[in-house]
């Protein structure tokens, strides 16, 4: 993945850098020049650029140099995605717009291992989303990362963001109408991940547990997980036992890694 430390220009050159977006919008190195826009809006360290599309994995629309493409992010494309807070957001419907990962993710995401893989591997402490809808049945995500060094997002780049979104989203969706067929031509059936998901643990684990399972690996802690299945504390700390002593584990790490194995058996 290509790191970057951007830098926000303080000058009033804005209509400069748009009319730039403008002439780039239906070329393929739009998203890079979309990237040096962005870096004059908020700080970030990581930029990352995805179309989701119903019956498809993930689509990776930037960066497309197979040397910027970290493993992590490729465990993320091929597997890991399904546990992602942003891809069960725009499952769920999410409203477009400027979204912080803090905003969506469940309340012990940052301690379950996909956190621990797929967040601390790159250092970020703290993620922005802006999520355009592309068609009925495209999303697309800009994710801004931060590392350490940085602070998180302040309230003058969230407001520098949401008020160029109408502009980038319209620009992004004139990209996505030139160059969508070269995208999805490459696009990768979800169907072995459907299948995986529905087959973890069947046979050792009943539908209820495993139901409690996703919700663990997700990052929902027991109180979530009972206010989201309507159920009391005590009945999943029960079930989460039980999850336990069947896939003979004693952590989420441990889970983590066997649906991982699970997910890697059944892919196409």
């Amino acid at each position: 993945m290509k790191e970057r430390v951007s830098r926000i220009n303080a000058s009033d050159s804005w209509q400069k850098n748009v009319s730039v977006l403008i002439e780039h919008q239906r070329l393929r190195n739009f998203p890079a020049v979309l990237e040096e826009f962005l870096s004059t809006l908020c700080f970030y360290d990581t930029f990352i650029m995805m179309a989701y599309k119903a019956s498809l994995r993930p689509i990776l629309l930037y960066p497309t140099a197979p040397e910027e493409q970290s493993d992590t992010l490729k465990l993320y494309i091929n597997h890991a995605y399904v546990l992602d807070p942003l891809f069960h957001a725009i499952k769920s419907g999410v409203a477009p717009g400027v979204v912080r990962l803090a905003d969506i993710m469940p309340d012990s995401f940052r301690d379950t291992e996909y956190f621990q893989t797929c967040y601390q591997d790159f250092g970020l402490v703290d993620e922005i989303n802006l999520i355009i809808q592309l068609d009925d049945e495209v999303t697309c995500t800009l994710t801004l990362g931060r590392k350490a060094a940085l602070d998180s997002i302040s309230r003058n780049e969230l407001k520098a963001l949401s008020d160029f979104y109408p502009i980038l989203s319209a620009l992004v969706r004139q990209f996505w109408l030139s160059q969508s067929r070269e995208y999805l031509q490459y696009g990768r059936s979800d169907g072995p991940m459907k299948r995986a998901l529905r087959t973890f643990a069947s046979g050792v684990l009943t539908q209820r547990e495993r139901e409690i399972t996703d919700l663990i690996l997700r990052g929902y802690s027991s109180q979530a997980i009972a206010d989201h299945l309507k159920i009391s504390v005590g009945t999943v700390k029960v079930h989460r036992k039980n999850i336990h002593n069947r896939l003979n584990t004693s952590t989420q790490a441990e889970i983590f890694t066997q649906f991982i194995s699970h997910l890697n058996s059944l892919d196409d």
